[in-house]
């Protein structure tokens, strides 16, 4: 961070001058004077500021719980394939985690199985481990928005894993539900 960039983090975390100041221990004149370009503050001044937005920064970041649906719905490795489309027909979803003991195994998608329709294969006889794709990335309730972005632009679903269990799952749709 710089001295330059204290009012626009200021404002974007809805602080008014007085506010940080009251937080930071300084004056609000010193933050107005700062601000304006006018007055370079001490070091241990600067440092005070700037403790205090980075506080504030990261307890308003949004992470991951924040777009999480808690709601998971799941296919069996073992279950036939045409019962775990109507699953996902039935809850309105393209993809869904494949579960063994208790563990993500994979993943079955709207794609996937319209792919081994176009290949000619007869899907009453598949179970969603013959269709099943790599297990998505899972990540912690913890994690930046910025980070998940990213991660979406590869998949079409993020786990979100405590303890070692899924707990939730993003898409995009979350996503921009939150918009």
């Amino acid at each position: 961070m710089e001295l330059g960039e204290i009012k626009m983090i200021r404002k974007r975390l809805e602080l008014t001058q007085k506010a940080l100041a009251n937080l930071a221990g300084v004056s609000q004149s010193l933050i107005a004077k700062v601000e304006s370009g006018k007055m370079d503050p001490t070091y241990s001044k600067a440092k005070k500021i700037f403790s205090v937005l980075e506080s504030i920064k990261s307890r308003h970041e949004e992470k991951a719980g924040m777009f999480t649906t808690k709601k998971v719905i799941f296919t069996r490795k073992n279950e036939r394939i045409t019962d775990a489309a109507k699953k996902m027909k039935k809850n309105s979803i393209s993809q869904m985690p494949v579960l063994e003991k208790g563990k993500v195994v994979g993943m079955v998608s709207e794609t996937g199985i319209l792919e081994m329709i176009s290949k000619g294969k007869d899907i009453s006889e598949l179970k969603s481990e013959d269709v099943m794709e790599d297990a998505p990335p899972a990540i912690s309730k913890n994690t930046p928005k910025e980070a998940i972005i990213s991660l979406l632009r590869y998949t079409p679903i993020v786990l979100v894993n405590e303890n070692g269990k899924c707990t939730g799952v993003i898409t995009k749709a979350d996503l921009l539900k939150r918009l």
